[in-house]
């Protein structure tokens, strides 16, 4: 699990809370008509412009934002040339059944044991980045939109309740309710766009770019492992995708 994720909503969505309840009683926050204008309205505007299929399976990619566990470079590097090693004094055949802790580095490793051209495992590994990708920022675009969308019903929301309450003025008890709606679909707006999606979003495109960080240094590994490149030389090309401050030698 992502703490930092974790840590970052329950801060954000703790503080707003926080600050409604030493304020007066939070029930006086809570508005039905103003949640259903901004979170079925920002859901709805969403689902619009993508398909049911990319819609759902974009809060599956949101996820990643909570659950996801990126490989240190370090370990994926350290662990590509202990196999360098072994490939080169006992064939790549000796690396099958190893276990391997990456996936991705797991299925590269597959396709060599398997006898395919370097060729032909660098366009299915090269593939299978792109198309992670692809995903990665589909899940983004949408959080993105939601992000815009948000705010844009919450003004809506305010539209309804201001005309609401102006054509109520006779009536004393309905310009609390309407003016409520005016206030909180605002406020809701903001906080779904602000705590929620906004930074879901930039997460997601965070976690998109580790990832292809350490899918194209396994693609360097396996292209590596298959030309039978000295492991020596193959740590010094795959240190390039360190830091300078986490390079072997490096203080």
């Amino acid at each position: 699990m992502d703490i930092a994720s974790l840590v970052g909503i329950v801060l954000a969505f703790g503080i707003i809370g926080a600050s409604i309840g030493m304020g007066g009683p939070f029930i006086i926050f809570v508005n039905v008509p103003s949640i259903l204008v901004v979170v079925g309205g920002t859901l709805g505007a969403t689902l619009m412009r993508v398909t049911l299929a990319d819609f759902l399976g974009s809060f599956k990619v949101g996820l990643k934002a909570f659950f996801y566990k990126m490989d240190k470079p370090e370990i994926l590097i350290e662990e590509a040339v202990e196999m360098a090693n072994i490939a080169r004094k006992e064939g790549l055949l000796a690396l099958e059944g190893r276990e391997i802790g990456n996936e991705f580095l797991q299925r590269g490793i597959g396709l060599c044991i398997d006898g395919h051209s370097p060729e032909i495992v660098n366009k299915l590994l090269a593939k299978d980045i792109n198309l992670a990708i692809e995903r990665h920022m589909a899940g983004a675009d949408m959080f993105k939109a939601m992000a815009v969308y948000a705010p844009a019903m919450g003004m809506i929301g305010t539209l309804i309740g201001l005309v609401q309450m102006l054509s109520n003025m006779s009536d004393p008890a309905a310009i609390g309710p309407a003016m409520a709606v005016a206030l909180l679909t605002t406020l809701y707006g903001a906080v779904i766009a602000n705590a929620f999606a906004q930074p879901l979003a930039e997460k997601l495109i965070l976690i998109s770019a580790n990832e292809k960080l350490n899918k194209s240094l396994i693609l360097e590994s396996i292209a590596a492992i298959q030309d039978g490149t000295n492991p020596r030389v193959m740590q010094q090309l795959l240190n390039a995708f360190l830091p300078e401050n986490k390079r072997p030698g490096d203080e």
